[in-house]
């Protein structure tokens, strides 16, 4: 579903494995989250790069439904409602 959400949806989704076994057992998570804990952290600090911003009219009010293009993406999206 992580394909679709970003080709059809504003919604980019991720999924991440941090080792070999997919559904580890209950008491095996608190050592897995020690082992990945900072590079996690890390990684979720990411969500504040990049371009964000609203689009407006000249009047201030929000453009639903704006095309964004960003050259040399090959991915535009559009603004919510």
């Amino acid at each position: 579903i992580n394909d679709f959400s970003y080709l059809h949806t504003n919604c980019f989704e991720l999924s991440i494995y941090v080792g070999c076994d997919k559904y580890p057992h209950e008491s095996e998570l608190p050592e897995e989250w020690e082992n990945n804990r900072e590079s996690l952290i890390v990684f979720m600090e990411q969500v504040h790069r990049g371009i964000k911003g609203i689009v407006k009219d000249i009047h201030g009010k929000g453009i639903p439904n704006a095309i964004i293009s960003v050259e040399g993406v090959n991915h535009d999206i559009r603004t919510g409602k």
